[in-house]
């Protein structure tokens, strides 16, 4: 059997981009963006080539077009735009230009004054061969240059009807394809909303909405805390888990084993003899005040987002009902969780290599369904980094296929290639080390690693510079200062972010020594806030919310640069946005205990500024307005004062008195 292919087909198509694992993985974006595509074309010889993107949703059967421009050594550009949530997909394809290898072949012989008849004989073949191909609309126009080509005495009008612009689009616009190649695999993009990619989150217990903590708060009472939530600029609020918690086991004030009657347990330690995944723990209420938090969200410019952690303590009814679905000791007991020298004995892990796994499966599917069905759209998954990859990428396929609207944020501090492998397979959104980040160096290669290479197609990071599990050493022992330093960083880095919130505000420090945890940790107790501290720090999270609200160049993490300042204890770093209609740049004094001073260089050629032209910045935290008229310039942050400033650049408008933002 002869199994050549083509042979016409000259035509090679490589090393196409964005393409994650070979195409095995979608790259991701939001409504509205774009997509840029690069791909190597290239063919034996000389003739020259022609390439374009071709895109589609999923699910459509006919192509659309984008243009591709040769940028240099056979890379070629082009991309298209997302308009829908859910899924697309691309390819390129690329073809010997025989029209454009004559036109180019014609003006060289023209310069040389060597052209022949023969030349115009070839090109008219291609415009006969056209005429089948063109548009209705460009038929006349087409004929008229034909006619000039075929029968004009004047070489000079001749050669400009051959080489017209007007000629070139008509014969770019129906292109002969017939011979085109095609690169393989078709590759996928899968699109969300717009929340996906930014997003401002704030966590709280709802229990501890209280003025004593003597009594459980509900989730009417947390409904109640909204309009102070919304005031400070989120628009995502998160709920740690809802449901009963265990008894058995239960642990007590600061992860304690022995437990008193009155310890609320942690909200982790999934089920109880009350119910299980699909209850509530009846302190917090019942579904419909579960949905009267919904709904009080979404008043207040809020979107409700739960926890899904799926783990059980010892007494959830699925191990009495479904015993099959945990593992067994050898003494007959359930294996509880462990990741030492850590135990957590109030909790026992799903055995996800059951015989029984499909059953599993389906009930761990019913549950995310519950709670759809509830009104939720966004989903904190804890720890999914402990539970089998194909699983998750099964549910999140299954889920999106009738709720292409849900977003994923995987609560996954492990290593790398296992949070970068959640990310690929379809989490929305991811946490990262940025918690742990925090000299200059540290974040500068961070921040590299997340936006300049491979990862800024599907991995969306999303910084919290502290968790109820977490609190690191920087604000242990940095002090309000460093909560500030931490908070802008987060919130200016990445576009999406996130605070476990009343320990944020009032800067919560005391920890556990010798750990990065705190001590007297809300998991395990309820805490009854005094809601008249913190002001200082919630007047910097709105200021910096509302500075994320107002300016497109803080809501992606595409365009991030770093700059130069000779500080190692200051960062400085901007962001803008492609058409360069808005520029922020961040300055952060890294250093909680003393003022640092440093010499900021400013890019004003890529800004386009000149050199001579006066400037100025608006410091979005304090309001304060600086005119520079130099590149270079001198800044001292005193962290006592504040430790950052977020200015928003903006330059005089030409021959007038007044000044426009960028």
């Amino acid at each position: 059997m002869d199994n050549r292919p083509d042979g016409r087909v000259r035509v090679v198509i490589e090393n196409v981009k964005p393409c994650i694992d070979g195409g095995l993985f979608p790259i991701k974006r939001v409504v509205g963006e774009a997509v840029t595509v690069w791909a190597d074309c290239f063919a034996d010889g000389h003739d020259q080539l022609s390439a374009r993107v071709l895109y589609r949703r999923c699910g459509s059967c006919e192509w659309n077009i984008g243009p591709m421009e040769l940028v240099d050594n056979d890379r070629w550009r082009g991309g298209f735009s997302v308009d829908e949530i859910g899924g697309y997909e691309y390819m390129v394809e690329a073809w010997i230009d025989h029209f454009l290898t004559w036109r180019y072949g014609l003006k060289k012989k023209f310069e040389a004054m060597r052209e022949q008849e023969i030349d115009y004989t070839v090109g008219l073949e291609l415009l006969e061969k056209a005429r089948k191909r063109v548009l209705a609309a460009d038929c006349q126009e087409l004929e008229r240059l034909r006619a000039i080509i075929a029968f004009s005495s004047d070489r000079t009008v001749r050669f400009e009807a051959a080489v017209s612009i007007e000629l070139l689009h008509i014969m770019s616009s129906a292109p002969d394809i017939e011979l085109a190649a095609r690169s393989e695999p078709v590759l996928k993009v899968t699109v969300d909303r717009k929340k996906a990619g930014f997003s401002s989150w704030y966590e709280f217990f709802p229990r501890s909405c209280t003025g004593n903590p003597a009594r459980h708060g509900s989730l009417r009472d947390a409904a109640e805390y909204l309009p102070q939530v919304s005031a400070m600029g989120f628009d995502v609020v998160y709920l740690p888990p809802v449901h009963p918690i265990g008894e058995v086991n239960r642990k007590g004030k600061n992860n304690s084993t022995k437990a008193s009657d009155t310890d609320p347990g942690s909200p982790w330690a999934i089920g109880s003899r009350l119910g299980g995944h699909k209850a509530i723990d009846p302190r917090l209420g019942n579904f419909e005040d579960f949905e009267h938090f919904v709904a009080a969200a979404q008043k207040n410019g809020l979107e409700a987002a739960v926890d899904i952690a799926f783990q059980c303590a010892p007494d959830h009814p699925y191990v009495k009902e479904h015993p099959e679905w945990f593992t067994v000791r050898p003494d007959g007991t359930i294996q509880f969780a462990e990741n030492p020298p850590k135990k957590y004995e109030d909790i026992v892990p799903f055995n996800f290599e059951t015989e029984k796994w499909e059953p599993l499966w389906d009930e761990l599917k019913d549950v995310m369904f519950f709670w759809i069905d509830k009104g939720v759209r966004i989903f904190r998954v804890d720890n999914p980094h402990t539970k089998p990859f194909s699983f998750w990428q099964w549910l999140i396929d299954e889920i999106k296929r009738e709720y292409p609207e849900t977003i994923f944020l995987s609560e996954a501090f492990t290593r790398p290639k296992v949070m970068n492998r959640l990310a690929k397979l379809g989490f929305s959104q991811s946490y990262t080390y940025f918690t742990w980040r925090n000299s200059k160096a540290e974040i500068t290669r961070y921040m590299a690693e997340l936006t300049k290479g491979e990862l800024k197609e599907y991995f969306r990071p999303n910084f919290w510079p502290n968790t109820p599990d977490i609190l690191p050493e920087i604000l242990q022992f940095g002090g309000e200062n460093a909560f500030i330093m931490r908070l802008v960083l987060a919130a200016t880095l990445s576009a999406n972010y996130g605070i476990y919130g009343p320990a944020y505000e009032q800067a919560v420090s005391e920890g556990i020594e010798g750990k990065e945890e705190y001590k007297d940790s809300e998991k395990y107790e309820v805490y009854s806030w005094d809601h008249s501290k913190g002001q200082r720090l919630r007047s910097i999270i709105t200021a910096l919310n509302t500075a994320r609200r107002e300016n497109p160049a803080l809501q992606n993490n595409r365009f991030l640069e770093f700059y130069p300042v000779d500080n190692e204890y200051m960062l400085f770093y901007g962001k803008r946005t492609p058409d360069l209609s808005n520029i922020i740049l961040v300055v952060v004094n890294l250093d909680p205990f003393h003022a640092q001073k440093g010499r900021l260089k400013i890019p004003l050629y890529e800004f386009g500024i000149e050199r001579s032209q006066t400037y100025f910045f608006e410091d979005l935290l304090s309001g304060s307005r600086y005119v520079w008229h130099t590149a270079e310039n001198h800044i001292v942050l005193d962290p006592a004062v504040s430790p950052a400033c977020v200015f928003r650049l903006g330059r005089r408008l030409s021959g007038e008195a007044r000044f426009e933002y960028y």
